[in-house]
């Protein structure tokens, strides 16, 4: 590769780049732009089977960001999970933060001790809220993602926004590390161990 060929595809880096920035910035203007919609008073079982509501969940903040995780089944969902532990202490700074799981609440808290997990973990084994909020399949099945609330002064919880989880999303930056290597992802998946 030619000096000038290199720098015409820095060139062309970059300007995508610029381009993947004002994306995500018009992403953001949409989600601004989108009406909040209210919400139930969801209630979840700690590990230790206490039942809690989704009102508790934000604590001493207005705000709330709910971690929709397929549980102990999804190795993909234990590698999003493992890196919020990281960014746990600067998310609870500005918001409420839990991940919810359908596994049962004992299977929860088993795995969470497991994988080191600091945050807030949940069992939603049964009830409404993965479904209520978009993100179980027909069959049942769960998805994984991220939903955020905010609670009014008069106590009533809307979601603000809310997206999915998946490979090269935004939410999990192993996968944009890993494809500014030679081979780029090159197959690679998580496991639970290595």
């Amino acid at each position: 590769m030619t000096a000038e060929d290199r720098a015409s595809l820095v060139g062309e880096i970059q300007s995508a780049e610029k381009e993947l920035e004002r994306c995500r910035k018009k992403v953001t203007e949409l989600r601004r732009k989108m009406q909040p919609e209210q919400t139930g008073n969801y209630a979840f079982k700690t590990p230790q089977g206490k039942t809690v509501p989704l009102s508790e969940l934000f604590g001493d903040k207005d705000d709330l960001i709910i971690i929709h995780n397929m549980g102990k089944k999804c190795p993909y969902c234990t590698l999003w999970a493992d890196g919020f532990n990281g960014l746990y202490r600067h998310l609870e700074n500005r918001a409420g933060f839990a991940l919810v799981s359908p596994d049962p609440p004992e299977t929860v808290g088993e795995f969470a001790g497991g994988r080191g997990w600091k945050f807030k973990v949940l069992s939603n084994d049964g009830g409404p809220f993965t479904k209520d909020m978009g993100f179980e399949g027909d069959k049942g099945d769960p998805w994984p993602g991220i939903s955020t609330f905010r609670r009014d002064r008069d106590g009533r919880i809307r979601r603000v926004s809310h997206a999915p989880f998946g490979p090269g999303d935004d939410f999990c930056s192993i996968w944009h590390i890993f494809e500014m290597l030679e081979k780029g992802i090159d197959g690679w998946q998580p496991k639970y161990q290595y």
